[in-house]
């Protein structure tokens, strides 16, 4: 049985109201199809389901109610549809609602009620339909699919989201993945607007999304108004949609953000997994960003397996930020790329390979050191891990460590770290 998303089935006995609906509905851009009795609309719904049916109660074959009765026990009352009777009465019009009638209009039907009821009813069967959310930019793998099918059930139960991860694994992605078609977005930057005004904030967005960044970041007040929100969700039919790439459990322990508010947000909370999680994602990403960049020739196939391993391998500490900086850097490389090119770029060093967390055993030989040994190997650790996770952005590293530029490049020569001078986008200057 086909479906047509934009079609309504006009159901009346009478020819001229048939051209007058008819005529009014293409001018508002929809499809429609026609049956002047019963019987004739029994067929179309038999091979076709339309997005709203428009149905006469009083026809000579069968009666509007009764066909709705029909469709409802045989399970094709899947659309909605508005009863139009020029001479019904309440209980009539009770009886049509109560067997599954959207609406009911008394004709004459002037022309804004008649767009603004099935403007109504169509938003309605919308919301009702299961939203689908694609992730697909971030990916593939099954710890992706999960993240997709957690993010489908909560915007089915219209619960607020607060999307979790570590810094890069695409918030913002997954956020920009439940946005609704004609229906309003809007994106908060940070929460100053909410401090401000909150309940301007959800008239903006009513019967739309709120996109709220990064809300680990906000200040008490703007705390404050998000907690407003939440007790204004449902009357307005938005859907909250946060973010946060910090730990919000840590913050909360630490006084930094309202216990109570991350309790309300923690039913709706979705991971989504880093790039160590889900590798069997990383070539086709990598592969992504590179044809993105324009750059002609496919990657993958130009990279030794080795090269590939060592990209594939890594712990990407970044995330998809730190593999699209890699692979812009890429593109600066001529002839063949290396392994050794591949961890120069991803910031690899022997004693940090990955970037990773320090290993426990390692951290267990520093109490076998004197402290000045044992000082000066943590500070090594420290600033190999530092410069694998910043991609040897010196200002990110020098921001991150709280040091001065000129005195983080003395510290690094006096640990005998082998660094490249980088410009402030990660790039060698020249």
């Amino acid at each position: 049985m086909s479906v047509h998303a934009r079609e309504i089935l006009v159901v009346d006995d009478e020819v001229g109201i048939r051209e007058l609906l008819s005529e009014i509905l293409q001018d508002e851009g929809y499809r429609v199809a026609v049956a002047e009795n019963a019987h004739e609309a029994r067929a179309y719904r038999a091979r076709t389901q339309p997005a709203l049916v428009l149905l006469d109660i009083w026809m000579p074959d069968t009666d509007g109610v009764t066909l709705l009765r029909e469709w409802g026990s045989s399970g094709l009352l899947t659309m909605p549809v508005v009863m139009m009777s020029g001479h019904g009465t309440i209980e009539t019009a009770v009886e049509a609602t109560r067997i599954g009638a959207f609406d009911f209009l008394e004709k004459p039907i002037g022309l804004a009620k008649l767009l603004g009821t099935i403007t109504r009813a169509l938003k309605s069967a919308a919301a009702r339909e299961p939203r689908k959310v694609s992730l697909a930019m971030l990916g593939t793998s099954a710890p992706v699919r999960e993240a997709e099918r957690a993010l489908e059930t909560l915007v089915a139960s219209r619960r607020p989201i607060l999307i979790l991860g570590e810094p890069g694994v695409g918030h913002d992605i997954a956020a920009h993945a439940l946005r609704m078609p004609d229906a309003p977005w809007i994106a908060l930057a940070d929460g100053s607007r909410l401090a401000a005004n909150p309940a301007a904030r959800i008239e903006e967005a009513r019967e739309g999304v709120l996109y709220c960044a990064e809300i680990g970041q906000y200040s008490k007040a703007e705390q404050k108004g998000l907690a407003f929100l939440l007790t204004k969700l449902e009357r307005a039919s938005v859907t909250l949609v946060a973010t946060s790439s910090e730990a919000l459990g840590t913050l909360a322990a630490e006084g930094k953000f309202d216990a109570a508010l991350l309790s309300a947000l923690s039913a709706g909370a979705v991971m989504l997994p880093p790039l160590r999680a889900r590798r069997e994602d990383i070539p086709p990403l990598i592969e992504r960003h590179w044809r993105a960049a324009g750059t002609g020739e496919p990657l993958l196939a130009t990279l030794a397996p080795s090269t590939l391993a060592t990209l594939a391998n890594a712990h990407w500490p970044g995330n998809l930020d730190q593999l699209a900086s890699v692979v812009s850097n890429l593109k600066l490389l001529r002839g063949e790329i290396g392994p050794d090119h591949a961890k120069r770029l991803i910031g690899e060093t022997a004693a940090a390979t990955g970037g990773g967390p320090v290993a426990p055993e390692l951290t267990a030989r520093f109490f076998d050191l004197p402290l000045r040994e044992a000082r000066e190997a943590f500070e090594r650790i420290y600033f190999e891990q530092l410069l694998g996770r910043e991609q040897s952005n010196m200002s990110r590293v020098a921001e991150k460590a709280g040091l001065e530029r000129t005195h983080l490049y003395r510290k690094l020569k006096q640990l005998s770290i082998r660094f490249a001078r980088r410009g402030d986008d990660g790039n060698t200057p020249g």
